[in-house]
């Protein structure tokens, strides 16, 4: 039954090239037009897989929330018309569905010993689809590579990245799938970040705390109040929040704390934060520790020459080391401080 029917279908596509030749001014080659009618069929299956793509997105963009399954989905229905236009096409050149099942059995199995990574990288795009770990239009970080920017396109083979830097990273979703990947906009865009610096212990501790909470509440995208920010079972207070980390050895080490409304800014707002703590306490009696180093000489370290000068005036080293000044070997400093 069914060769009876494939043999209808021939025996149809044939008459209508025959018909066509006929209208056709000037003798042409049977061969000739059967290959034009296949042009024209896949030009028109062209045309139709845009029209279904344009007909169907709105109906798949309102069942399915997620815009990256959407555009798989309406990818499946695009390929489904082209392989049905290249089915008829190839029939209109005389090549059977027996004929394209054994291509497609053979290329399959070509494809899947020799492009066995590819097919690795189809199974994780449906383990990224299913999973969710990110979305289009997300801000991420891969750890391990330091890229950071929004998911532009998610396919089942590849995640493509718009960088921060105004670049495109295309990861393939097998090498994706296994890095560690932070999300920061998957649930809500305010992210919370930190900055650290010491101030000296004789700085007054409690004016610094002040001071640095008051200079992140007056930095624009840096949230300055209102209610606690839920993460998980754990609730922190949205205003800024200056914290001890610890008695270190050059000054007290103290982490100011504040959550931004947009994780793309950080490096903008970090800035800006610090701009403003340093301009707030200029204006108190606080100062940055930094590292002093003390020198000591003892017995066991040697003997260390001090020359005072009370004339106001610097000398340079050969004026110190004159004739009046210089001494055999073996001979006692002519300047009592050298003694």
């Amino acid at each position: 039954m069914r060769g009876v029917l494939q043999a209808n279908e021939s025996a149809t596509q044939s008459a209508t090239a025959e018909r066509i030749q006929e209208t056709l001014p000037g003798d042409i080659p049977l061969d000739v037009v059967e290959v034009a009618l296949a042009l024209v069929v896949l030009a028109i299956g062209w045309y139709l897989s845009k029209l279904a793509v344009r007909l169907a997105g709105r109906t798949v963009a309102r069942r399915i929330e997620r815009p990256s399954v959407t555009r798989t989905v309406l990818r499946g229905i695009r390929l489904t018309v082209l392989i049905w236009a290249g089915t008829v096409a190839a029939g209109i050149i005389g090549v059977g569905s027996t004929q394209i099942l054994l291509s497609v059995t053979v290329i399959s199995a070509v494809i899947a010993i020799v492009l066995a990574p590819l097919v690795g990288s189809l199974i994780n795009g449906l383990y990224v689809l299913a999973d969710r770990p990110y979305e289009i239009g997300d801000m991420i970080e891969v750890t391990d590579a330091g890229h950071r920017g929004f998911v532009e396109d998610i396919t089942i083979r590849y995640t493509k990245i718009f960088t921060l830097q105004n670049s495109f990273i295309v990861i393939p979703n097998s090498e994706i799938h296994s890095r560690d990947v932070i999300n920061y906009s998957a649930e809500d865009e305010r992210t919370r970040i930190s900055v650290g610096f010491e101030i000296t212990y004789e700085s007054d501790l409690e004016a610094a705390c002040r001071a640095a909470e008051r200079a992140a509440r007056g930095v624009d995208d840096v949230i300055s109040g209102g209610p606690d920010i839920r993460i998980g079972s754990a609730r922190y207070a949205a205003a800024p929040s200056c914290m001890i980390r610890e008695y270190a050895d050059h000054g007290i080490a103290l982490d100011l704390y504040f959550w931004m409304k947009h994780p793309y800014k950080q490096v903008v707002v970090r800035s800006a934060v610090q701009r403003a703590i340093g301009e707030r306490f200029a204006d108190l009696d606080v100062e940055f520790a930094y590292p002093h180093r003390h020198h000591v000489f003892d017995e066991t370290s040697g003997v260390a020459r001090l020359a005072v000068d009370d004339s106001g005036f610097e000398r340079s080293a050969a004026e110190t080391a004159g004739p009046s000044q210089s001494s055999e070997p073996g001979e006692s400093p002519a300047d009592p401080a050298d003694q």
